[in-house]
């Protein structure tokens, strides 16, 4: 189990990297959130297909690193921030395309 630990040691410090490098943009749109959500989806789905759920491989990278990297706090704190200040536009295009995006970006890494 020490894997799974180390794994989202890793994946939240790529996470909160991203994050910051994003942050320091000053833009007022939650992209890096989406990119990681997006990639992360892909990479699990990757994962998913070509390991069991209790190898020794899923539970570092899959249950672990990607536990870890991506995040549905963040997704709904950003939801309600911007139901807060009233962006409905930028709520429903994040919105929609965190689902469409990472469904189908999990998708396309099960059938890779």
């Amino acid at each position: 189990m020490i894997n799974v630990g180390i794994g989202s040691a890793i994946g939240a410090l790529l996470r909160y990297l991203l994050t910051s490098c994003w942050k320091k943009r000053g833009i007022n749109w939650p992209l890096a959130t989406l990119l990681i959500n997006v990639t992360g989806s892909f990479a699990l789905g990757l994962l998913t297909s070509h390991f069991a759920a209790d190898s020794p491989v899923m539970l570092l990278f899959g249950i672990g690193m990607m536990g870890g990297y991506t995040t549905f706090s963040t997704f709904n704190t950003e939801l309600i921030s911007m139901i807060d200040e009233h962006r409905w536009a930028a709520l429903l295009t994040y919105l929609g395309l965190s689902y469409i995006l990472g469904i189908g970006a999990a998708v396309m890494g099960m059938a890779l």
